[in-house]
């Protein structure tokens, strides 16, 4: 006689029983039979997902390939809590709804799965959707997916993104130097445009043949780290990638998920980090995205008061809501988990920050307070940073953020928002509008030139010199100097030299290296053709020069952050447009002097004060020939004289060149 079964045990085996459906490939299937393991979720992974402390949403949302009872095939899984079907649609079925249904879950958390023997690596799928309003249907991509077909298609691909890493080495020495000072020069590239092939219809690069130069290429250059633009899926080309559709899947424009990851093990093969932009801020209109999921405003607010972008014309997340919020932080923590990325540049933050941001009076709503800040988005941003730092203390988050908000790199236990460094926006756009100036101009603004200094460490500043600055009709950073040719290259290497002495991390876009003469064309390809004249290639023995002295001489990193790093030497010689200061490092012996001339008139015996008696080496000239330079040097051996100059006892006669800086070093 057969064992009786406890009634509660018989109720749990017919709830279980229809999380898994066959397929039927000719008729719609029958009633799926779905055994109990087989399920993603367990009670803790709802209870955190409701909660929105689920940081590791990839590995239960999405498609999944798995093995059940001999049968290989794909496990689905959706949140969509206001539908009242959802199929899974693909070309394993002539994209006919109904057919592979999935199941609702009976805890009420809104997620829908199910298992489909039979689909495969590589099948395409959508999810079809019925919604309980208003009779709504439509077919949506994946969320979670991990691949896209490559646009303008727009459906997800089953893939499993396994790999079999090769820097070990340079994870350990990443986590090593965690919490360190450390030297940060970024190359900040666009995909599509670095290098094309005119040979081919002058297409772009795939991720392994990038994977072929980049590296060696950034290697040569000295730079640390490169930021790669929004790889994350995007319908249009044209938005650079800050339109994104598909959270979790690189742009199959360029190749598969492994290319991907074979290109961020090459970099850091050749000990370059790799930054990815994450734009957690708003998302495109596209139907087969995630505006109106479900039928309902799912992902955004459904008021566009506070859930449509009028900039961008997209819409904004709601981070008050917990699942959303979970869904961001697992995206974001994905890449660094998945993709081995070294750290994430957050996007348009300002935007997320101020609720009238971009708004008339009467467009916006404000807090519970009557307030004008987004206090929903401030905590998602705390918590996306803290999360961020228990889980990879070693990677770092940096802020695209163009206000006064304060505490932006200050740690959450002190009420900032907890990013690593933020883009000094003001130092950007007063050093090029002082530069855009004609010479004879700038000793009336001097004030423009040093101001920086006075906030330079109220936050963890980065220089930006990024793509932004290049494009709509605002000219290449070389055609914004004044002068002859001579000059506008002159005035180039000098806002480097400046660069490079000033407090802060440094990030230079792509053609920035060699003085490219046009705009930034996301269809064109750098002109590397600029590189065989001698100019242009002075500019990158420059960069060069600049990146080694950088990584090398501590006074230009270990105190980038704080004011004990940094001190004048003469701030007020506007009549001669100079500025002279020093740069610390923790050792005493670690100290560099930098001396700037922002005209084109040399001048000879011009005295500073210096910090200490000894012999001094000038160690950087922007006027060497080398570089393109008229060649005006001091040399080394230079030897302090008993002389006050700048309230100092002891200084030195200079010849400055002509647009020139220079770095000079104590010989010990």
């Amino acid at each position: 006689m057969p064992e009786k079964k406890d009634p509660a045990e018989v109720l749990a085996e017919k709830v279980l029983d229809v999380i898994v459906s066959k397929p039927r490939r000719k008729a719609v299937p029958k009633e799926p039979e779905t055994p109990a393991h087989c399920t993603r979720f367990s009670e803790f992974d709802i209870h955190l997902f409701r909660e929105g402390r689920h940081y590791k949403l990839y590995e239960k949302f999405g498609a999944h390939l798995m093995t059940y009872n001999g049968e290989k095939g794909t496990y689905f899984a959706l949140w969509a809590p206001n539908a009242e079907a959802v199929s899974v649609i693909g070309n394993f079925n002539g994209w006919r709804p109904g057919e592979y249904k999935l199941n609702p879950r009976f805890d009420h958390s809104g997620i829908w799965e199910g298992f489909f023997p039979g689909i495969g690596h590589g099948e395409l799928y959508k999810y079809h959707i019925r919604s309980h309003h208003n009779g709504f249907e439509v077919a949506k991509a994946d969320p979670f997916g991990y691949l896209c077909e490559e646009p303008p298609r727009t459906a997800s691909v089953v893939w499993d993104i396994d790999y079999t890493w090769n820097d070990k080495k340079w994870l350990e020495n990443r986590r090593e130097n965690a919490g360190k000072s450390q030297p940060y020069s970024v190359y900040e590239m666009h995909l599509g445009s670095w290098k094309r092939v005119p040979e081919e219809n002058n297409r772009h690069l795939t991720y392994l043949e990038l994977a072929k130069e980049l590296p060696a290429y950034l290697n040569e250059l000295g730079f640390t780290h490169v930021e790669f633009m929004p790889v994350m899926e995007h319908p249009f080309y044209g938005s650079w990638g800050y339109q994104v559709t598909g959270y979790f899947a690189p742009s199959s424009r360029f190749g598969s998920p492994q290319d991907f990851m074979y290109l961020v093990n090459a970099l850091h093969e050749e000990g370059i980090g790799v930054i990815l932009d994450w734009v957690p801020s708003h998302f495109p209109s596209d139907e087969h995205g995630l505006v109106y999921f479900d039928g309902t405003h799912l992902y955004e607010h459904a008021d566009p008061r506070k859930g449509f972008h009028p900039d961008w014309q997209s819409y904004i997340f709601n981070y008050g809501r917990n699942e959303v919020k979970a869904f961001l932080i697992s995206n974001a923590l994905f890449w660094l988990e998945k993709y081995h990325a070294d750290g994430l540049r957050v996007d348009a933050v300002a935007s997320m920050l101020y609720l009238d941001y971009s708004r008339k009076a009467g467009e916006w709503i404000p807090n519970e307070h009557g307030g004008r800040e987004n206090l929903e988005a401030i905590a998602f941003i705390r918590e996306f940073n803290d999360a961020i730092r228990e889980a990879h203390p070693d990677t770092v988050t940096i802020a695209e953020e163009s206000t006064a908000w304060p505490g932006v790199s200050k740690p959450t236990y002190l009420g900032g928002l907890g990013f690593d460094m933020k883009w000094m926006m003001g130092w950007m756009h007063d050093t090029l509008k002082y530069l855009e100036m004609e010479p004879i101009y700038r000793q009336y603004h001097q004030g423009q030139i040093t101001f920086s200094i006075i906030y330079a460490f109220a936050e963890n500043f980065m220089l930006p010199l990024s793509h932004d600055e290049v494009v709509y009709g605002k000219k290449a950073l070389v055609r914004k100097m004044p002068g002859d040719e001579w000059q506008q290259f002159a005035n180039l290497r000098l806002l480097y030299g400046y660069m490079y002495g000033h407090p802060g991390t440094k990030l230079l876009f792509m053609g920035g290296e060699f003085g490219q003469t046009s705009e930034w064309a996301h269809e064109s390809s750098l002109e590397w053709h600029l590189t065989q004249y001698p100019i242009h290639a002075g500019v990158q023995k420059m960069l060069q020069k600049l990146n080694h002295l950088y990584k090398h001489e501590k006074a230009l990193y270990e105190r980038s952050f704080e004011a004990g790093g940094f001190e004048w030497i003469d701030l007020h010689d506007a009549a001669n447009s100079v500025i002279s200061f020093l740069r610390k490092g923790n050792s005493e012996e670690d100290q560099l002097i930098v001396v700037c001339n922002f005209t084109p008139v040399p001048r000879e015996n011009y005295r500073i004060g210096l910090p200490e008696n000894g012999i001094w080496d000038e160690i950087f000239n922007s006027d060497s020939s080398e570089f393109g330079g008229s060649d005006l040097q001091n040399g080394i051996g230079l030897e302090a004289e008993s002389l006050t100059a700048h309230g100092r006892d002891f200084s030195i006669s200079l010849a400055l060149p002509p647009l020139g800086v220079i770095y000079l070093k104590l010989r010990r």
